[in-house]
């Protein structure tokens, strides 16, 4: 063994790092979702729908005005992507659910995400679920933030 030490990352090496990742993902997303003729924006929301969500929520979750989910749910909608069904629990509120077309959609979207799948077959197997596992624990602290 040498004697030189190797300095662990500063934080702003890795904050720097996951932006980086993040950006090249997002880039590699849009231009997949270009490809099926969606906006990036568009194509988040589609991939926010596991279930029925408000409105409300997905202006939420996509850090935007609700007059703006109006549209881009209109066109999707147009498209048939997705639908809008009265909340069960209280029918003045509208849910917007993928259809199958929509599921089909943005699965297809993400796995023509080519640069993204390049990059992580690089990683073997115990890498890839080392990594899983290192994002994971940092999930909680990243999500739902106000």
């Amino acid at each position: 063994m040498t004697g030189t030490t190797t300095q662990p990352p500063t934080k702003a090496q890795l904050l720097e790092l996951v932006a980086a990742l993040g950006t090249a993902q997002w880039q590699d997303f849009a231009a997949a979702a270009a490809r099926h003729g969606l906006t990036s924006v568009q194509a988040k929301l589609l991939a926010q729908l596991k279930g029925p969500v408000p409105m409300r929520g997905l202006a939420t979750l996509l850090t935007c005005d609700a007059s703006n989910v109006t549209g881009i749910v209109d066109r999707l909608e147009a498209r048939g992507l997705v639908r809008r069904e009265p909340d069960p629990a209280d029918r003045r509120v509208k849910n917007v659910v993928a259809t199958e077309e929509g599921h089909e959609t943005i699965r297809r979207v993400r796995a023509e995400m080519q640069a993204t799948h390049s990059a992580l077959d690089a990683l073997d197997e115990e890498e890839r679920t080392a990594l899983f596992g290192l994002l994971e624990r940092l999930r909680p602290g990243l999500e739902h933030r106000a």
